[in-house]
Formats: C-alpha cells, structure tokens, sequence
C-alpha cells in the first residue's frame, strides 16, 4: 500500500462518499467526501496536463475553504510537494520564503497573484501560475485546469514513507523562517497519533480555524467547518462567530491558538456560553494560561477536555496534557516557576534532556537527570529530518546519531519524577548575566502573572540585566513598582530581578497564533528607556 497521505481521502469517499466533508459557514456551501475526492482527482490530473511532475514545489496560497483542501489533496495525489508559507508574516517575509522556495509553480487567489507582480516575487525563475479566483486575461485559472483534469481515472502517485510530502515554513517567531521538510510517512504518523491520543472518530465535526491542522480533518474523517475569521488573525476572530458556527453544525472538535481561545473564552464567561456538542478543545502554539483552561473547561460538558499540545512545526506532536490535570495538579507549581507542565511524550516520539549548548552537537549527549533543566531534544517519525535550502540551520537543529535523527527543539525544560515533561521557555530569550546568573522566561514570568493587574509579563535581556516588561489589564497602580519587587523578592529564582517596565500596548505577537510573546522587539523598545 502507498503511503501517500493522499489515500486516506478516496478511502473515506469510499465508506462514507455522502457524508459532508467541508462546510463553509460563510456561504452555507456544503461538499461530501466523494466531491473532494473527485475535485482533487480532476484536479491533479488537470495540473499534470499543465506539466506538474511528482517531486515539484507548489507554492499554495489559498484561503481556507474547499479548493484550498482539493488543491492541498490534489498535490499529495499527483506527488508533488506543496509548499505551505503563513500568509500574516509580511510581505518581506513571504517573498523571502517564496522565493528560497524556487518552486515550479505557483497556485494563488486573485490577491496573492496580484502580490506577487506588484512585489515581484519568483522574479529569478518565474514558475507557471494557476489563478484561484478572477484572473487577468490569458492567465490560467482554476476552472480550465479543472476543464483539463475532468476526464481519467483515479490519480494516486506511488510513494514511501521517505518521500517528501510538504515543506511547512515555520512562523519566524524567533529567527528566519525556515522550510521544514515533511514526509507522507510523517503525515501518517500525525494522523494515527492524533486519532489514538484523542479518540477521534469519522462522522465528527472540526471548527477549522488553523488550516495547517484543517488538513486533518478529512483524512481522520472529520467534517471540516471553514468559520468566518481571518486565520492569520486568531486574536481578532468574532467569538460571536465562533460559536454560531459551533450551535449551527454540532461541532465536536476545535483547534485554536491560545489567543483564539482567550477570546472565545472570555466572551462565553461573560456571557455564561454553553458548548455541549464540544468533545475536546486543543490549543498549541504557546503555553495556555490556566485561567483560559478553566475558562474554557467551564463551557464544556463535564467529560470533554481541554487538551494542550507541545510541540513545533518540526515535531509535532511531542506531548500532550489535559486540562484539568494542569488545574488541579501543576497549576500552583507552575506558578511558584516551575515553568508549564506539558504533559507525557506521545506515540513513537523519544525526548531527551541534554546540556544546554550553543552551537552544533556531531554526537547526542547523554541525557540529563530528571529535574535538570536543559535543551529539549525529540526524535521519532514525526520529526522532520532537515530544512529545505538551510544546511547551517540543519548543522544547529539536527544531530545525526545512534542511527536517528534528532531534533533541537531551541526549547528549555526538562522531565519531573513522574515522568512528565515541562517547558521552560526558549533558549534564545535565557537571560545571563555577566555574573553567571541565569534567567528562563516562564519561569520568571509566572511569579508576576498571578498579580491580577498583571494581563501578562515578559523577561527580556537589556546589556546583560534582567529586565521584565508588564502589559497590564486596564491601568497600573500607584505602588506598582513596590508590587513587582516584592513579588520578586519573594522568590528565590526571581530575587535578583530589580527593573521593570510597563509597556503601555498589547505585546507584539507572532504572526501565526497571535499568542508567542516577541521578546527580540520589546528588548529593543526596554533597552531604549533604561540607562
């Protein structure tokens, strides 16, 4: 059997062809298993007669909805590798990305074809384009490469595990954007973590508001639920929304990012919101403050969880911890600086603790005691081998040894007695003094969190001194310095920790959960107002 992760799909038209596959709330639009299996077919062989072969790069900018999942199935049929860029990073990190991208064609909508002429991306080796939406005249649309694909058989390229499947860009949170290479053997193995760790089953229906976890949905045969939202702007999303979209189609499933379920969280506290269809939420992509888990545990029938993944996009995932044992367990540890639990390691995936060390490892050292803090280190089948086009970022993340390949996460933690692992914040924000002192980000943040005028801190390194930042909800007290430094000097880890500062503006964020703090820049603003 291929392991094209593309089999999935005709799979699932096979058994269930007339269950609803996509939904799109904006329109009402309703599309079964077999349209998208029969859409992504006509699809990929249209794009075959443009001259698409197995092996070559498509760069996707589509916006959630059904051609984005037949174009995405289209190419995992057809074997090529399409290559998936967050579209909220800016024009200048697109085009960086689109062009190291070198790929052999280009399958936009309206408004990302018109970019790229305006910003002159793919200028060096301008690949063909296929136009989702209107298109100038004489370009190549959708509709006549669907003209081209109508008739054949089924399209389904004969892959292994080691083929490449996808290059999936990381967000450039902390460092360039870099192409992470993905297997159909890694996919696999995503979709039967997903399903055994979270006991999901066909007929369920996911609320699509990540479209890199939205490629799940029909391969674990979940109805997919395209909401009304921006998803390159989690924190924006109406909760209102969100949540007619969960009533109207009996949603089961739903992935946000913890920005996204902040929102939607304090909106249904407010307005005492009831979510009984709900199986489980899950959010990744930062840690989760407890008061947004129990927010939105409180909206849930008694036996759905709030599950919070770990993990990135070259491994994912890693771990996995369920809500209520973040609230009744490790929620106080976490906030004496424990950093966040983040569960227990799931299928195939092996976690090591090893010193931390700044530059490239030939050899993987030898693990680090439980209770030791160290760089967090992942190898298994679903993390990804290497980078495209970035052999020195592979030099620093990888380590080739005992037969396998090893992830450098860039993350701090390390494994309590019970065998859970916790995270401590990444290794670029640690903060060292001349001294030797050192400082971890969640740790110190979390003493200052639970002050309740506190909305969030953030610790930043300021010419070698521990600076924390303040982002308050509503406006600071008086005593608020006495408040900080007293919360500081209560704490053995935080006792040095003498300035902070009130930034007077939401944090900058990342551009794709809206929710990893960007340390880099409010470093910058702090070291321009302290001596």
């Amino acid at each position: 059997m291929t392991a094209n992760i593309s089999r999935w799909l005709p799979e699932q038209a096979r058994d269930r062809g007339n269950a609803t596959a996509v939904i799109d709330s904006r329109s009402g639009a309703t599309h079964t298993f077999r349209d998208l299996d029969s859409e992504s077919d006509a699809l990929a062989r249209g794009l075959g007669q443009l001259g698409l072969a197995p092996g070559q790069r498509v760069v996707l900018m589509v916006p959630p909805g059904f051609p984005f999942f037949a174009l995405t199935f289209a190419l995992f049929k057809a074997g090529a590798i399409p290559v998936l860029i967050d579209p909220g990073m800016g024009v200048r990190g697109l085009g960086k990305c689109i062009d190291e991208a070198d790929a052999d064609l280009f399958i936009g909508s309206t408004k990302a074809q018109v970019a790229r002429l305006l910003f002159g991306w793919c200028r060096a080796r301008p690949p063909r384009c296929v136009w989702v939406g209107p298109s100038l005249p004489g370009a190549m649309n959708l509709r006549q490469v669907l003209g081209l694909g109508r008739a054949g058989g089924p399209v389904l390229a004969e892959l292994d595990d080691s083929s490449p499947a996808a290059i999936l860009f990381t967000s450039g949170s902390t460092g360039p954007a870099k192409g992470a290479m993905y297997t159909h053997g890694m996919f696999q193995e995503q979709v039967r973590v997903l399903r055994e760790s979270l006991g999901i089953e066909p007929g369920e229906v996911d609320l699509c508001t990540f479209p890199l976890f939205a490629l799940f949905a029909p391969a674990l045969g979940m109805t997919a639920v395209v909401p009304t939202m921006d998803p390159t702007r989690p924190a924006r999303a109406d909760p209102r929304m969100l949540i007619a979209a969960v009533e109207r189609y009996r949603v089961t499933n739903l992935f946000g990012s913890p920005a996204l379920i902040n929102v939607l969280s304090r909106y249904g506290e407010k307005h005492g919101i009831n979510l009984p269809t709900l199986r489980r939420v899950l959010s990744a992509g930062a840690p989760v403050a407890p008061a947004v888990i129990a927010r939105m545990t409180a909206m849930l029938p008694a036996d759905a969880p709030v599950y919070t993944p770990y993990g990135a996009t070259e491994s994912l995932p890693v771990a996995l911890i369920r809500g209520d044992e973040i609230l009744s367990e490790t929620r106080a540890l976490s906030e004496l600086g424990a950093g966040v639990c983040v569960g227990r390691t799931v299928g195939r995936v092996e976690v090591r603790i090893i010193p931390v060390s700044p530059g490239p490892l030939a050899e993987l050292p030898a693990a680090l005691p439980k209770g030791q803090r160290g760089e967090i280190t992942v190898s298994g089948p679903v993390v990804s081998s290497g980078y495209w086009k970035r052999p020195e970022a592979d030099a620093v993340h990888k380590i080739r040894s005992e037969g396998r390949i090893w992830h450098r996460t860039g993350d701090l933690g390390y494994f309590d007695q019970q065998g859970r692992l916790w995270f401590c914040g990444r290794k670029a924000h640690r903060v060292e003094t001349p001294a030797g002192a050192i400082f971890d980000t969640i740790p110190v943040e979390a003493v200052f969190n639970v002050l309740p005028w506190v909305a969030r801190s953030a610790l930043v390194g300021v010419r070698g001194r521990p600076v924390v930042c303040i982002e308050c909800n509503g406006a600071a007290p008086a005593n608020y310095l006495k408040q900080l430094r007293d919360v500081a000097a209560s704490h053995e880890h935080t006792r040095e920790i003498t300035e902070f500062l009130i930034y007077l503006k939401p944090f900058p964020v990342d551009v794709r959960h809206n929710a990893k703090i960007f340390r880099e820049k409010l470093a910058e603003w702090a070291a321009g107002r302290l001596p």
